[in-house]
């Protein structure tokens, strides 16, 4: 039996940003959201800097240029975050 550790990678078509969720579009025609809160960059940007986000690599990341940050996509996909849900209020 032959087994590989190949990682998918996921590319997204469209990215765009609606209030402070995050979404991506991805090439099999999926959307996915996440809140910014969720990236410690992200959380403490304004919404005018979340909204200044490009795809990048063959749209494999997301790219925010003002604030440095950069974000695969196969990450966003496989549920990689760097901070827990923000708690409901």
């Amino acid at each position: 039996m032959n087994s590989s550790n190949t990682e998918l990678e996921y590319c997204a078509t469209r990215v765009w940003v609606s209030g402070r969720i995050v979404f991506i579009e991805l090439t099999d025609g999926r959307q996915i959201g996440f809140p910014a809160a969720r990236f410690k960059l992200l959380c403490n940007a304004n919404d005018e800097q979340i909204k200044q986000v490009t795809l990048r690599a063959n749209g494999t990341a997301l790219r925010w240029e003002e604030l440095d940050e950069d974000i695969s996509v196969s990450g966003i996909v496989q549920g990689y975050f760097q901070l827990p849900l923000p708690l409901a209020a």
